[in-house]
Parts: structure tokens; sequence; C-alpha cells
């Protein structure tokens, strides 16, 4: 049998009412507030990076390649679709997927307003799947066979500002150059997207990548430049330079990560933030902890003499008010846990606090279950914890048993 062990569970249910009980209480409650803020902070944070890396790709994809060009205009110079990397991508086992786009700027215009925006052309090959998530009315472009759509999908801002809604027609106007007169198109909207990023709402309305094409002359085989999906986001660098070796010497490769810097900076920024707010909380326990121990083990003096003087070692007395801080930490992650999942389930299912989507990119405080990471964050703490309160139990060793006999 564990002595130490049954002696540190007999001091736990024998404390009743006394000053050590409410310390002991004090203990807990630190401990368990602290592990449910840190689940709740790394839910939030796995729930934001997540939704903006969903609305990002669903736009972006992870690796974006086209034809480099001096000129910084939104409108890309043709590129083959007969190039080894668009026909033989396979080879780079990162990839899980290609797509053609081609951008062109032009100017919607109904019966009463008009408003600048980029027409993004896309083909059957578009991730409607990552795209889906942003559509809130209507349906997605129906592509046919022969002749390219004239359908296009906006967002609910130009719906607003142009007061459309679904199966409405409008004008798109494009100018060639200054010479060239306006070529209009009569479109009608299939569809109405909304990802909360200003990036995208105030201007991008998708279209026929095959319309693009018949305005530019093109062939079928030339567009604007390839979106690429990974398979695992993780690998982005390593793939971004096998793509950089197999395509042509005059196309570039740009990562998600260098077209959108400043959103994945300010998600690095909050990663910062975010470790910072949970060291000072775990220093807190921990001091909190040390500071109730020192208390049960001033208050119980008198029995580590009475255990000293009948033959009981330095390190079976250590060990029993290390156990006993040991069984403190474990209600308090149990109770931590069940608040902090508690109230990540409560936000993940009613949504009860909400977000300014300008300012947030979603209407939602987010909630990711990464599990491995709830699970790593307990351990953490309890090993911590743990080892931090080895320091109080070395006061132990200062007392001797005749002293400690007479302490009151």
């Amino acid at each position: 049998m564990n002595i130490a062990l049954f002696i540190a569970r007999r001091i736990q249910h024998t404390q009743g009412k006394s000053f050590s009980s409410t310390v002991a209480r004090i203990g807990v409650a630190s401990i368990a507030i602290g592990i449910a803020v840190m689940i709740v902070s790394f839910a939030i944070l796995g729930g934001f990076k997540e939704t903006i890396q969903r609305k990002i790709f669903s736009f972006g994809a992870h690796l974006q390649v086209n034809q480099f060009s001096v000129n910084r205009s939104f409108e890309e110079l043709p590129v083959s679709t007969n190039t080894d990397l668009y026909q033989h991508y396979q080879k780079i086992p990162e990839i899980s997927s290609i797509q053609v786009y081609s951008h062109k700027a032009g100017l919607l215009k109904t019966e009463e307003d008009l408003l600048g925006v980029f027409l993004k052309g896309i083909g059957k090959d578009f991730n409607l799947q990552a795209f889906n998530q942003n559509m809130v009315d209507g349906k997605f472009i129906s592509f046919s066979d022969t002749a390219y759509s004239k359908e296009i999908v906006i967002s609910r801002k130009i719906a607003a500002q142009l007061r459309l809604k679904v199966k409405d027609e409008v004008l798109l106007y494009f100018v060639q150059n200054a010479q060239s007169r306006p070529r209009v198109r009569k479109l009608t909207v299939s569809g109405i997207y909304e990802t909360g990023m200003e990036e995208f709402d105030e201007s991008v309305v998708l279209g026929d990548i095959r319309l693009i094409q018949r305005l530019n002359d093109w062939s079928d085989t030339l567009v604007g430049g390839y979106e690429i999906y990974l398979k695992d986001f993780a690998q982005l660098e390593p793939a971004a330079d096998k793509v950089y070796d197999l395509m042509d010497f005059d196309m570039q490769v740009e990562t998600i990560k260098d077209k959108y810097i400043q959103v994945f900076d300010w998600l690095s920024l909050l990663n910062r933030n975010v470790a910072i707010f949970l060291s000072l909380i775990l220093f807190v326990a921990c001091f909190n902890m040390v500071a109730i121990l020192i208390i049960l083990i001033m208050e119980r003096t008198q029995m580590i003499g009475i255990l000293k003087s009948v033959g009981a070692t330095q390190s079976q007395v250590r060990r029993i008010f290390l156990l006993g801080g040991v069984q403190l930490i474990t209600r308090g992650l149990l109770w931590g846990n069940v608040l902090g999942i508690g109230f990540c389930a409560l936000q993940y299912y009613f949504k009860l606090i909400p977000l300014d989507v300008e300012a947030y990119y979603m209407n939602t405080v987010p909630i990711a279950w990464d599990w491995p990471i709830f699970i790593l964050v307990n351990l953490a703490v309890l090993l911590l914890v743990t080892l931090v309160l080895i320091i109080p139990t070395i006061i132990i060793g200062r007392i001797q048993p005749v002293q400690a006999l007479r302490f009151d």
C-alpha cells in the first residue's frame, strides 16, 4: 500500500471547514479558471485562423502562378495551359488540385447606379467546395459546354450598393484602351456571396473565364494564371519551391502568405499576444499553488513532526504534500475543462458572442475543436505546476521533530 498517497487522501478528507480547506478551494479555483481560459483562448484563436484561412483560400488558393511582368496592373498577361506544370502537376505530390483564372476590370451598371469591379474569370475546375461556404443567396454559375456562361456571382455588399438581387440583369462594361469603344455584356446575377473581407466583397465579381478570353481575343488555351491547392497548408514553402522548379522561366509563383501578408501578420501577432497572456495566467496559477502548499505545510507542522518521530523519511513526508498538491491540481483541471469546454460548446452551437464583420471578417466568435491542443495544455499545466510544487516541500527538510511537536 502507498502510505504517502493514503495519508494525502486522508488530509484532503479531514480538512473540513478549516482555514486550509478554504485555501485549498482557492487553489482549485485558480487552476480551474486558468485552464478554462487557456482552452477558450486556444479554441477561439484556432477558430479565427481556420475561418480566415478558409475565406482566403476560397478565393486565392495556396499558390498562384502567372506570367512575370513589371506592370503591376490587376490584369495578367496570358499564360498557356500547355505548360508542363499545368499538364503534369501530379509530379508534385503536395498538390491537391489546380485551376485556371483570369481578371479583368470593368464597370457594373444598372439603370440608376454605376460601380467599378474586377471580374474574376473561372472555369469548371473552380474549387466550388471551398467557395460554397461564402454563398448566402441564389446558386453558383452554371457552365455550358458550348458558349460562355452569362451568369455572375456578386458580393452582398455590391448587391446592396447597386440594389441588385438574384436573377436581376446587369450591364458590365469593359474598356480595352483609350482609343477603343467600351465593350458591354448583359449578364444575370445567379448568386450572392459574402466573406466579410473587404479585399473581396468590395469589388470582386465571379464569372466565366471564357468571357474574358473572348474579350481579350485569347484562344481557349490562354488564361491569366493557375491557382494551386495543396493537400497540407503546412507544406506551403516546400511546394512553392517545387512549383518554381517545374514552371517556365518567364513565370512567377506567389504564396498566399505573400499575397495577403497583412492578414497573416495579424494572425501571427494574435499568436504572440495569446502566448504572453497564457504565460501570465500560468505564472499566477503556479504562484497560488506554491503559496497554498506552504500554508498546508505550516498547518500540518505537528503532523510532520509525528511522522518523522515514528521513522518517516524526508522523501516520504515530502511526497505526502506533493501528492496532496497534485490532487488539488487534478480537481482544478477537471473543473477547468468542464468550464472551458462548456463555454466553447455554448458559443459553437448558439453563437452567443457577436463580432463586427468589417473589423474581424466574421459575424460571431469562432470555435475550433483542437483536441490534441486541449490535451497538451492539460498535460503541460499538470507537469509544470507539479514541478513547481517541489520547491515549497523543501521546507519540510528544515522541520525538526522536537520543534514540530511543540508547534501550535
